[in-house]
């Protein structure tokens, strides 16, 4: 059986507890504002997509592709590209369908209780209104020689990355892991090679999961990230890993196009899933050609603004200019300059999407609202009411933290490139 394009899950829902309120208290709101629209797996597991096969030119261009001169390669992919943006849904770069589909219920649901506003435990920790990370794939031997002065960009700036290799397609000099290690970052399997067959089938799928099972456990590593972001919503949480990061929210680009359209975890089984929601550099520098992280930019800001997850991939292969790690140091920069977000590892974000998952929001008999549940201090209340008829959400402040205001990412936005898409239904 083929199942590379499969996109179902068996058991969607996450297994952990739900609290249970304490005496003299009343569950009031729980992770979310309101119970998930019954789409919403749908839409996160691309079965939107059905059993589709890919592309005849497509799957034509990979079979051939380790033949071809890289000139080639590049010049055949940028001749598709021009017709795979124009991809009506998952429109790109913006797919707003499950944003939207979440408004309509909570507007449904203000409605319907008669209240000006509902709680819910906010998206993220100490008070912060969105999240972001910052992730690369090592491709090959000049990837790997590349780390320490991708580092260095990031380490002018604060922030911290993982960093996602492949065991067995290139030498790993020793120290380089602790050498991501010491200046804070994460290792992540990159998949044991890097040939695009992980998904091609259920049989060489459960063929490499000995050895994938082998490394999460010898490199210590959290995360997953398949080569060429190809995916199979019903095979990752077999992994072994307590994350994943394959699922774009939306890429025409990609081997295996579409996306999840979230912009917020998820899970799938007992995995977390940190969809990819920017455009990854080979393809904004390569492919498409921009020489600015303008793009970056706009987008980062559009899932800002809706307290989503930034995670961007970028590759030290493909870093190999001063002037494409200045432009990586420009957007670092700019995303820290914000002090609205929460900069973290992907590992952290995903344990915290599962501690966010078993915590409620309670009243207790005087009236009074709070969080509760196992790793509560971190947490803060969010309110989600109307301005008009736009959902907006008022995040409490965490108790000493006290945040800057929030910074445009970028000081205009394009409507052409900002222009949503139409979206199908189930």
């Amino acid at each position: 059986m083929d199942g590379g394009y499969s996109r179902t899950v068996s058991d969607p829902e996450p297994r952990h507890p739900s609290p249970v309120a304490r005496e003299h208290e009343t569950v009031v709101g729980g992770p979310d504002p309101v119970p998930e629209p019954a789409q919403a797996d749908w839409y996160r597991t691309e079965r939107y997509l059905g059993e589709r096969p890919r592309p005849r030119k497509l799957a034509g261009y990979y079979a051939i592709k380790p033949l071809l001169p890289r000139s080639v390669q590049l010049a055949l992919r940028r001749a598709y590209a021009t017709r795979q943006r124009r991809r009506r849904f998952p429109a790109w770069p913006i797919e707003p369908v499950l944003v939207r589909l979440q408004h309509d219920a909570i507007r449904a649901e203000l409605r319907r209780r008669g209240v000006a506003r509902l709680p819910f435990v906010n998206f993220w920790p100490d008070g912060r209104r969105f999240a972001w990370i910052l992730t690369h794939d090592v491709e090959g031997p000049a990837g790997v020689q590349r780390i320490p002065s991708v580092l260095d960009v990031e380490r002018r700036h604060g922030a911290v990355s993982s960093w996602n290799v492949v065991a067995e397609w290139y030498p790993i000099p020793p120290g380089t892991f602790e050498r991501v290690r010491e200046a804070g970052g994460e290792i992540g399997l990159h998949a044991v090679r890097h040939d695009g067959k992980l998904f091609s089938s259920r049989e060489h799928f459960e063929g490499e999961l000995p050895q994938i099972h082998g490394y999460v456990e010898a490199w210590g590593v959290d995360g997953f990230r398949s080569p060429a972001t190809h995916r199979n919503a019903d095979w990752m949480p077999e992994l072994g890993c307590r994350y994943d990061s394959s699922f774009p929210d939306t890429d025409p680009f990609e081997p295996q196009p579409g996306g999840c359209c979230s912009i917020h975890p998820f899970f799938l089984g007992d995995m977390v899933e940190l969809p990819v929601t920017l455009v990854q550099d080979h393809t904004l520098f390569e492919i498409l050609r921009c020489d600015d992280i303008a793009p970056w930019l706009h987008k980062a800001e559009w899932v800002a603004r809706h307290h989503g997850l930034v995670n961007v991939i970028t590759h030290p292969d493909y870093l190999d200019t001063t002037g494409r790690r200045d432009a990586y140091g420009a957007f670092v920069a700019a995303m820290a300059a914000r002090g609205d977000g929460w900069h973290a590892l992907p590992r952290d974000v995903a344990a915290w999407w599962r501690t966010r998952a078993g915590l409620r929001v309670t009243q207790g008999p005087g009236g009074d609202v709070a969080v509760t549940g196992p790793g509560a201090e971190r947490a803060t209340i969010a309110w989600a009411r109307l301005d008009g008829d736009e959902v907006v959400f008022d995040i409490d402040a965490a108790a000493g933290s006290p945040l800057r205001p929030p910074g445009p990412l970028a000081s205009a936005r394009s409507p052409e490139r900002l222009r949503p898409g139409r979206s199908p239904g189930p």
